[in-house]
Parts: C-alpha cells; sequence; structure tokens
C-alpha cells in the first residue's frame, strides 16, 4: 500500500472503535434496531468498522429515498431467504413510510422472480432429459 494511503488508513483504524459505536446508533435509527450481526461484530472493531460502514454507505445511497432502499432491500432479502434481515427490513421500511401495500407487493415480486428462476432452471434440465418431447426451446 502507498505510503499517503497508509496513512489514512492507520488513522481510520485509530477511531474504529468510535466509528462503529457512532455506526450502531445510526443503524438502531435507521432500522429501528442494532441487526444481531453487527452486535457480535461489533466486539472486532478492525473488521466491524471497515464493513458496517460499507453497508451502511451502500443501505442509504444518495439517489434513492429510504424507503425506496428499504423496499430493494426487503427484496433482496426475499431472494436470499433471509428471513431475519426481511424482519428487521420490514421494520426499517415502515418507520420510513412503507405501507403494508407496498411491503406486500415487493415481496410477492421478489418471491415470483425466484419460483421463476427455479422453474426455468428446472424445466431447462428437464428438457434434456425428453429432448425428443415437442417442448419449445
Amino acid at each position: 500500500m502507498k505510503e499517503n494511503s497508509q496513512k489514512a488508513v492507520d488513522e481510520f483504524f485509530s477511531h474504529a472503535d468510535e466509528i462503529g459505536d457512532d455506526l450502531l446508533e445510526d443503524f438502531k435509527e435507521i432500522m429501528g434496531q442494532v441487526p444481531f450481526i453487527f452486535k457480535v461484530l461489533r466486539q472486532r472493531p478492525e473488521s466491524f468498522a471497515p464493513t458496517a460502514l460499507a453497508e451502511y454507505m451502500t443501505l442509504r445511497p444518495e439517489n434513492l429515498d429510504p424507503k425506496t432502499a428499504e423496499l430493494i432491500t426487503i427484496s433482496a432479502a426475499v431472494a436470499a431467504d433471509a428471513d431475519n434481515c426481511l424482519n428487521v427490513h420490514i421494520k426499517a421500511a415502515m418507520e420510513n413510510g412503507a405501507t403494508k401495500e407496498e411491503i406486500l407487493d415487493t415481496i410477492l415480486i421478489a418471491a415470483m422472480i425466484g419460483k421463476t428462476k427455479l422453474l426455468a432452471s428446472s424445466l431447462r434440465v428437464f428438457k434434456t432429459h425428453f429432448p425428443d418431447e415437442d417442448i419449445p426451446k
């Protein structure tokens, strides 16, 4: 690493504890709670601070309003089958103005895409076992 970059990294890590505490407060404000994984990772400030900072910046991009960002996060949690994340981000979406209907629509769209992906992959394998059948390519 170049000397100037190393100095900046060292300066950042000299504040890792303070940054970690601030980020926990910010996440509690954003999501209404501190996610379980952050509570555990916080025990390692040198890992937590850069990871949590990156997640904070990603979860609150400057080009999306918080409600939209949370609805997208719900969709990703559905796709990842991450129930605990889904629970946290449904609450955060509600805190940022999402309605029950918007959240339900988000879940249904994400689940439909997941189902379609599974069907498409599975039916392509199915076709390899029955190549002479009248199944369009």
